[in-house]
């Protein structure tokens, strides 16, 4: 298990990846050839893996990461996480606030 700021990356059996995952285009990268899997909503700054990889978006914020090798979790304001290859499901973690319209919110990073 991976965690940076509000991302967790969790590594998942290739078997238990949904096939429609499998099967679903890739996220597109961003203007600087990364994966982007979250962009902070204070900075501006992305949770991002630069190297070789695909990612399947999902609409919670969250989704599946394939790294067919070892790659990188990069952040401006985070220490760089090295993961191995393999498949990954990606968490956008939430925070509960107490007494809020909304009880649950994505972490701001």
């Amino acid at each position: 298990m991976f965690r940076q700021g509000d991302i967790l990356i969790l590594p998942v059996a290739e078997e238990s990846v949904p096939e429609h995952v499998r099967s679903s285009p890739p996220a597109a990268r961003d203007a600087r050839g990364r994966l982007v899997l979250a962009l902070g909503e204070a900075t501006g700054h992305a949770h991002a893996i630069p190297g070789p990889g695909t990612l399947v978006l999902e609409r919670d914020g969250g989704g599946f990461l394939h790294l067919p090798s070892a790659g990188r979790l990069v952040h401006e304001e985070h220490s760089a996480i090295a993961l191995p290859k393999g498949w990954f499901r990606v968490v956008r973690q939430r925070e509960y606030v107490p007494g809020a319209v909304r009880s649950f919110q994505y972490v701001a990073d």
